[in-house]
C-alpha cells in the first residue's frame, strides 16, 4: 500500500458521522463499541510505509476481535501475542507465524502454546526470564526462541504501562549474553526483544532512541540473530489539540539508533493500529445539577450514562483522557461530569468538562476507544459486557477531516452479553 492510501495521520472524534453512529446505536443499542475496519487498514498502511524494511507485527492485546485480526493479517502484518488465548485467536484468524511474548507465563499457557507448536504452528517464543527458558526446555521445546531484555529504559503515557525499566519485564541487560549463549545449545535462538512502554509520544523519543541503541549494541555483541525487536507502544493523540505522532521521524530515529546490525529490525505496535478506529456509544439516562457553581458561573451537571468503568476502564485506571461528543444536539455549553453506573468514585469519563448541556436520552460518543477498550471490559457489579459492531465505508477514500458517510456495511462482531451469560459458569448448587 502506498502512503496515499494510508489516510490522514489522525482521525478525530469530530470526523465520525453523527448520523451513522446514531443509526448504529438505534439498531444495536448502547453501550456499543463501533470499530471501523477501513481505518485499521489505513493505519496498517501508514506503518508499513514508514518501516518498509522492518518486520511489522500487531500487538494483539490492543484488540483481539476476529474481524480486526483478519483485517490486520490481510494488510500484511504479523501477530505478537501476550497469552495463550491470544495465540489461539491469532492462529484461528489465519496467521501463519505468531510470536508469543511470555511474561511470567502460567503453566497452562505454556502447555497450550506448545501443543499448538507440536501440531505444526510456526511459533517464536520470547522468554523474559531464565526460569521461562528452563520451563520451555523441560517441556521439550527446541524451536524458535528470543530473549526479552530489560534495557533499563522505559517510557509511556502512565507509570502503569512503562515496562522498559521495570524488573518484571525481561532479563537484566548485562545478563542477556550469558543466557543467550546457553540457550543456543537447546533452542533455535533467533532474536532479542525489548519494549519501552505504551502510548509513547514525541516527547519520549529520547528514551526510545536509548532503548534501541542499547539493543543494537547487544545485537552486535552476541551476533548471529535473525531479528532485533524493539517493541511498539507508538502513541496516538487522545486530546483534541494533541498532534499526531510523526511516524516517519520515529522510523528514522529508530534506524539511526539501531545502527549497523546483521539482523532485521522488528516492531510490534498495537494501539497505533486500532485506537482511532473505534468509538464507544453510550446514552444519558440521568441528569442532575451540582450544588456549587462552576468557575464560569454556570451550574455544573452530572450526566449519568449506561457505560461505565466496566465498559471502558482506561479513565479509571490510568486517568486517561478521551474526547466526548454529544451526537444528539448542539446546545449551550456548561461543565459536565460524565459518570457511569458503577458504585465507585472512579467510575467517571470526565469531570466538569465543557460540553453541550446534556438531556436524558442524548447519545454520547467517546473517542479513541478502539485500543484496550473492549479488551479491558469486565463484569464487575455483574454488569454484562457491551456489544461491538464493525463497519466499512465505501471504496472512495476519505479526506482528512471529512465527516461524511462511515457505514457502507455494518455487522455484529460481538453480541451483547446477558446477565445469564455472566452467571453461566456458576452452575447449580
Amino acid at each position: 500500500m502506498s502512503g496515499e492510501a494510508a489516510g490522514p495521520a489522525v482521525r478525530r472524534l469530530a470526523d465520525w458521522s453523527a448520523a451513522d453512529l446514531t443509526d448504529l446505536a438505534d439498531e444495536y443499542g448502547t453501550p456499543l463499541y463501533v470499530t471501523d475496519l477501513d481505518r485499521v487498514r489505513e493505519n496498517a498502511a501508514r506503518l508499513l510505509d514508514a518501516f518498509p524494511d522492518a518486520d511489522v507485527s500487531y500487538a494483539v492485546k490492543a484488540h483481539t476481535g476476529r474481524a480486526v485480526l483478519e483485517t490486520v493479517h490481510d494488510a500484511g502484518l504479523g501477530a505478537e501475542c501476550a497469552s495463550a488465548g491470544e495465540v489461539v485467536r491469532a492462529l484461528d484468524a489465519g496467521y501463519d507465524e505468531v510470536q508469543y511474548t511470555a511474561v511470567n507465563p502460567p503453566a497452562e499457557d505454556l502447555d497450550i502454546v506448545l501443543d499448538r507448536w507440536r501440531d505444526g504452528a510456526d511459533l517464536t517464543v520470547v522468554a523474559g526470564a531464565r526460569d521461562t527458558v528452563s520451563r520451555l526446555r523441560d517441556r521439550g521445546y527446541d524451536g524458535r526462541l528470543a530473549i526479552r531484555v530489560n534495557p533499563g529504559v522505559g517510557a509511556g503515557h502512565h507509570e502503569k504501562v512503562t515496562t522498559g525499566g521495570h524488573a518484571k519485564f525481561g532479563v537484566p541487560y548485562d545478563r542477556a549474553p550469558e543466557l543467550l549463549a546457553g540457550a543456543r545449545v537447546d533452542f533455535d535462538v533467533v532474536g532479542i526483544h525489548a519494549h519501552a512502554g505504551s502510548g509513547i509520544s514525541g516527547d519520549d523519543l529520547d528514551a526510545h532512541r536509548e532503548l534501541v541503541a542499547r539493543m543494537g549494541a547487544l545485537a552486535r555483541e552476541v551476533g548471529d540473530l535473525e531479528f532485533v525487536d524493539v517493541g511498539g507502544g507508538f502513541g496516538v493523540p487522545y486530546r483534541e489539540d494533541d498532534q499526531p505522532l510523526d511516524l516517519d521521524a520515529v522510523a528514522d530515529a529508530t534506524r539511526e539508533a539501531l545502527g549497523d546490525v546483521d539482523a532485521e529490525l522488528a516492531i510490534e505496535p498495537g494501539r497505533y493500529l486500532v485506537a482511532d478506529a473505534g468509538v464507544l456509544l453510550t446514552r444519558v439516562n440521568t441528569v442532575k445539577p451540582v450544588d456549587s457553581d462552576g468557575s464560569d458561573g454556570t451550574v455544573p451537571v452530572v450526566a449519568g450514562v449506561d457505560a461505565g468503568m466496566t465498559t471502558l476502564l482506561r479513565p479509571a485506571m490510568y486517568d486517561a483522557y478521551h474526547a466526548i461528543r454529544n451526537l444528539t444536539a448542539e446546545r449551550p455549553e456548561r461543565p459536565v461530569t460524565v459518570a457511569g453506573p458503577v458504585c465507585e468514585t472512579s467510575d467517571l469519563f470526565c469531570e466538569e468538562r465543557p460540553m453541550p448541556t446534556p438531556r436524558r436520552g442524548d447519545l454520547l460518543a467517546i473517542g479513541n476507544a478502539g485500543a484496550y477498550g473492549y479488551e479491558m471490559a469486565s463484569t464487575y457489579n455483574s454488569r454484562p459486557r457491551p456489544a461491538e459492531v464493525v463497519c466499512e465505508a465505501s471504496e472512495a477514500p476519505r479526506e482528512a477531516g471529512e465527516a461524511g458517510g462511515l457505514v457502507e456495511t455494518a455487522s455484529l462482531a460481538r453480541e451483547r452479553e446477558t446477565i445469564a451469560g455472566v452467571t453461566r459458569l456458576e452452575g447449580d448448587r
